[in-house]
């Protein structure tokens, strides 16, 4: 009865906040015009700012996904939630806020088209510090339960939402790849920053020590959400909601330029006929083309294949193991052999190795392409993953254990550069602008449910089975190979409405590099004579070159 209690509690919160964040979105005070009366800035530093308050928001959920591991064995924590003896009690406590992340982005998808991008991302922060809140005060395990699955559900909004906005708010098409690869820094650089935080503080037995470093993602969804309430929503959110003077608005804003500018008038149009092009797309749209996860497909823009990569990308991400490293990299460390006096000091250098990992995609990305450097990164990892793998097979020496720990920090770099931030930049490009929001919830719960799966079974694993676990997790990177071999063209080099007609017309997407195959590939967009907004469309070709 009282988990019953507690449900029906959770949903009236959520209901709460979801009705909240609607009510401001539609307020004069949340509409883009009051937004903008208290910012000056324009073009190129609306966008760098808009850049580091998504990446303050993904740098807490960076923070949160760590933080609680630092302390989960520390006396002064296990005394106040009643020292528990199940051996369910803190697996589930640790992985309770997956499977509430994961619930979440599926959640998410019923409203967050009502309340936008911005107004997902605002919600988002308001639960983080309603969660972190209930965590921070805990006195037993039911109350941090429910405050690990309000913070899931926060952070299952933000990580649907914020690359959706910063894809969709890119006034270039080179914006695209540094913004998302910048959100990957913040997001790798909180797991240290938790690690270090819990560190120092838990050298004190007194009930702060544990108390003091969840409080402080606080610190994060303060500035998140208040610096996102004064930001406008995206161009193409507004005008797929037919709010097309906001759109206007937000259009110039970026670009800084007027709305007659040659720039904004060719974003504006290309920006309508795909909303068009997608409304007539969604004729033929039917839900159980789910069920052959998108590999039968026949939309004209193959929407269900699209939405179908936004959940099985980040879903394979999980699988090849950087969850399983960042948050058991203590248990790992040891069982790979280091010593138990080195394992603490090398699972925080490890952690900070995985977020420089990250930093060259911010200058790469765009030369040289997102299917170049998930297909490449795959195949590299492989590589590493089958060393390491035959490492832990062989009766273990001092060399063999300092070069499995050498992998483990190698393979973690090179996801950090290759997968971490790539995947997400990848399904906000690939899903069509009016389920954009769907693909941004798939795309979290593909993350999510695989995590909470690798959380919760991966010591399990490992304790039963040894190191032929590791076998498991080399077939995940070997099946990411084939993945985006076969399935994900090159998206680089081109505007989110030229992707849309990309997979229309791209049969077998074997081309690397942000321009893709030497081949020129033709489609009409629109044929004939339509009109959006009184201006005359014409034939639009994308070239893919």
């Amino acid at each position: 009865m009282g988990a019953i209690v507690l449900s029906y509690k959770k949903v009236l919160q959520i209901q709460t906040l979801v009705l909240l964040a609607n009510s401001w979105h539609k307020t004069s005070l949340g509409s883009l015009k009051a937004s903008f009366q208290y910012l000056s800035f324009r073009g190129r530093s609306l966008y760098r700012l808009m850049q580091f308050i998504c990446g303050t928001s993904f740098m807490m959920y960076g923070y949160d996904a760590g933080v609680l591991g630092g302390v989960l064995l520390h006396q002064p924590f296990l005394d106040a939630i009643d020292n528990p003896t199940g051996e369910w009690v803190i697996p589930w406590i640790s992985s309770s806020y997956s499977l509430s992340a994961a619930i979440t982005c599926l959640i998410v998808a019923t409203f967050s088209f009502r309340i936008g991008r911005r107004g997902t991302i605002i919600l988002g922060n308001i639960a983080a510090v309603i969660g972190s809140v209930i965590q921070s005060t805990a006195n037993s395990v039911a109350q941090l339960t429910v405050g690990r699955v309000i913070t899931g559900f926060a952070i299952g909004c933000i990580s649907s939402a914020v690359p959706t906005y910063l894809a969709e708010t890119g006034a270039e098409i080179g914006d695209r790849g540094p913004a998302n690869a910048f959100n990957a820094i913040m997001l790798i650089s909180g797991v240290p920053l938790a690690y270090w935080i819990d560190y120092g503080f838990t050298k004190s037995n007194a009930q702060f020590s544990w108390r003091v470093p969840i409080a402080f993602q606080c610190v994060f969804a303060l500035i998140g959400g208040t610096c996102m309430f004064f930001l406008p929503d995206t161009p193409r959110y507004y005008y797929a909601k037919g709010r097309h003077d906001e759109g206007d608005a937000a259009l110039m804003r970026l670009h800084d330029a007027p709305l007659d500018s040659p720039k904004v008038q060719a974003t504006k149009n290309e920006i309508l006929m795909t909303i068009e092009a997608e409304d007539e797309a969604s004729s033929s749209l039917h839900w159980k083309l789910f069920l052959t996860s998108g590999i039968i497909d026949r939309t004209p823009m193959k929407i269900i294949r699209r939405l179908c990569i936004c959940f099985w990308l980040p879903m394979i991400r999980e699988w090849m193991g950087s969850s399983l490293m960042a948050y058991y990299s203590s248990v790992i460390l040891s069982k790979v052999g280091a010593r138990a006096s080195l394992v603490s000091l090398l699972a925080g250098v490890l952690n900070i190795f995985f977020a420089l990992g990250c930093v060259p995609l911010y200058f790469t990305i765009e030369r040289v392409g997102r299917r170049s450097v998930l297909m490449y990164g795959a195949i590299f990892m492989s590589v590493l993953m089958l060393i390491f793998t035959v490492l832990q097979a062989v009766p273990p020496t001092p060399s063999i254990q300092w070069a499995g720990i050498g992998i483990i920090f190698i393979f973690l770099f090179v996801f950090g550069y290759a997968w971490q931030g790539c995947v997400w930049l990848y399904a906000s490009e690939i899903a069509p602008l009016e389920y954009r929001h769907i693909g941004g919830a798939f795309t979290g719960f593909g993350e999510w449910l695989m995590t909470f799966i690798t959380v919760f079974a991966g010591p399990i694993g490992l304790t039963n089975v040894g190191w032929k676990f590791w076998i498991w997790v080399l077939a995940g990177n070997l099946v990411a190979v084939g993945f985006v071999f076969f399935l994900c063209p090159e998206t680089g080099g081109k505007t989110l409405e030229q992707v849309d007609f990309l997979f229309s017309t791209t049969k077998n997407p074997t081309s690397f590099g942000p321009k893709g195959d030497d081949d020129d590939v033709e489609q009409t967009w629109i044929e004939g004579d339509k009109k959006t907004s009184g201006m005359q469309m014409h034939e639009v070709q994308v070239r893919e070159s």
